[in-house]
């Protein structure tokens, strides 16, 4: 019998628009370092952020019920979504280019300024204050002055890293997800030994009972928690085999995320009283209540005291804590200003921003800027807050996902709108469904990051409506009890200012896109690099 020839791969569609001529410039400093398990470990290091979780413990058991509905509603959508647009057009800038592609270069280069800003707010926001709080709850005080001392260092440490060549700072991600892993394992492992040395707070069926109040509470971290997938996109040209390893590290990190993130939440509602976790420092707690089975012990009121081994591990695990951090905001920062380079080289920023170090192969211009960015909006909003730990960390981490969410949805219609523009385009995977399919997965994505914008605005936003249960008024951070405009302000402000900068980024480009026009290149370079 004659076997059949195998049917070869179509060529890229030739009304594929492409990039500018500016980017081709840069595009030859690129290295391509990136293999499987490194896309893998850079998506573990993206998802499992670890200044979120006590914000989820902190709505009781109802959390680990809206964390699975969630993971089918919204985590399996998304990273349909991303599969088939980074394997389909694995080009530098990612989430930049198909916006780009999608609906203009004005909306992406503003949208890609919102998508990469939100790295120096988190940076500069909730990751430097759970940081801080880490090093004194375990550590030493930090006051005055060594409290700005310790964040600085926090980000420029973080900023150092960022620099460094994809062959070099590969290895801050890897060592992130490796910290993630054994931190987050032996504290399970550490529950099950205090579960039956000491017992466990029971957790009544009737808590994880969903409600509306408790989703419009628990759906910004949640969602928050999941996202990060489109992230390697932005490096495509660095790794070795896009095509393929884009949508097999998100199936993979993506089972990795859940666990990661169910199995530690659930540790901490079986160990600490309801009342007692907080949202900034409810894992914090959770660790050190945990590590007394290994030396020290809990008081009537609560407080705890770690001593001998017990004490030596929660040094530890502090550490690894702290390290969590950082490689968060690093590893989204190498795939964020990498987009935002790939938009400036492009003519939608400042053309001089848009600069690959020949040295390092990043974006290093970009890198350092954010890295300011992070530094000033740490001293503003600790002076602002008077210090008020919560009160910073409830403002910049909503801020941070506001920023993000927005930028989100306008990245994720571009699955129905490519598909439509580009149907000849090769699609190693493809959401399946035909056009159905992109359309459910995309409103789907799409109409949960709008909302979470709206409730990040509005805490609280439809609770009391139609008979519901609740309060508006308790679904603003406790931080921020009663002070609903302060609140709003803190997040709206920012928002505009940001849609300014966009702007004024995008204005910026104009001699760039001027002189692109007068060459007759009019911003033309493949969009699929030939492989």
């Amino acid at each position: 019998m004659t076997q059949a020839p195998p049917v070869p791969t179509p060529p890229p569609a030739p009304d594929t628009p492409d990039l500018s001529e500016g980017w081709g410039e840069q595009r030859s400093r690129l290295r391509k370092d990136l293999r499987r398990l490194d896309v893998l470990f850079f998506l573990i290091c993206t998802l499992v952020g670890l200044d979120t979780i006590g914000s989820v413990a902190a709505q009781g058991p109802q959390g680990i019920t809206w964390m699975a509905i969630l993971a089918l509603a919204f985590f399996l959508p998304y990273g349909l979504l991303v599969a088939e647009l980074g394997s389909a057009f694995p080009v530098q800038g990612g989430p930049y280019v198909w916006t780009r592609l999608a609906f203009g270069r004005l909306v992406a280069g503003v949208n890609q300024l919102l998508y990469w800003i939100s790295n120096p707010v988190w940076v500069g926001g909730s990751l430097c204050i759970i940081a801080l709080t880490t090093w004194e709850e375990f550590f030493t005080p930090l006051p005055g002055f060594w409290k700005y001392a310790a964040g600085l260092i926090f980000i420029w440490g973080g900023a150092l890293a960022v620099v460094q060549s994809v062959r070099i700072g590969k290895w801050v991600p890897i060592a992130g997800a490796v910290a993630r892993i054994v931190l987050l394992g032996f504290f399970l492992v550490s529950v099950v030994v205090f579960a039956l040395e000491r017992g466990v707070h029971t957790l009544p069926a009737g808590e994880f009972v969903p409600t509306y109040a408790g989703f419009v509470a628990l759906v910004p971290v949640l969602i928050f928690n999941y996202v990060g997938f489109e992230l390697p996109s932005s490096a495509a040209e660095e790794m070795k085999n896009p095509r393929r390893d884009i949508p097999l590290s998100i199936l993979r990190s993506g089972l990795a995320a859940v666990l990661l993130y169910g199995g530690p939440i659930l540790g901490i509602l079986f160990v600490l009283p309801g009342k007692e976790i907080g949202s900034l420092g409810g894992f914090i707690d959770a660790c050190k209540a945990v590590f007394t089975v290994y030396g020290g012990s809990i008081a009537a009121d609560g407080t705890v005291t770690l001593t001998g081994l017990g004490s030596v591990f929660g040094a530890v695990a502090a550490a690894g804590l702290i390290i969590g951090l950082l490689t968060s905001g690093v590893t989204w920062a190498m795939g964020a200003h990498r987009a935002q380079a790939v938009a400036c080289a492009d003519g939608a920023g400042p053309a001089w921003l848009g600069h690959i170090s020949e040295k390092h192969g990043t974006p290093v211009r970009v890198n350092l800027l954010s890295a300011v960015l992070a530094s000033i909006l740490f001293v503003v909003a600790l002076n602002l807050t008077d210090g008020n730990g919560e009160k910073y960390f409830a403002a910049g981490l909503g801020l941070t996902i506001c920023t993000t969410f927005i930028s989100y949805v306008v990245i994720f219609p571009s699955l129905v709108v490519l598909r439509r523009k580009y149907p000849n385009q090769p699609r190693p995977y493809a959401v399946p469904g035909g056009r159905l399919g992109t359309w459910i997965v995309s409103a789907l994505a799409t109409g949960l990051v709008a909302f979470t914008v709206v409730v990040l605005i509005w805490p609280g936003f439809g609770v009391g409506w139609f008979g519901t249960d609740g309060s508006a008024a308790d679904s603003l951070p406790a931080s921020f009890a009663g002070q609903r405009a302060e609140y709003t302000l803190s997040q709206v402000l920012p928002l505009l200012l940001f849609v300014g900068i966009g702007l004024l980024f995008y204005a910026s480009g104009r001699k760039a896109r001027a002189a692109q026009r007068a060459s007759g290149v009019s911003g033309r370079e493949e969009v699929v690099p030939g492989e």
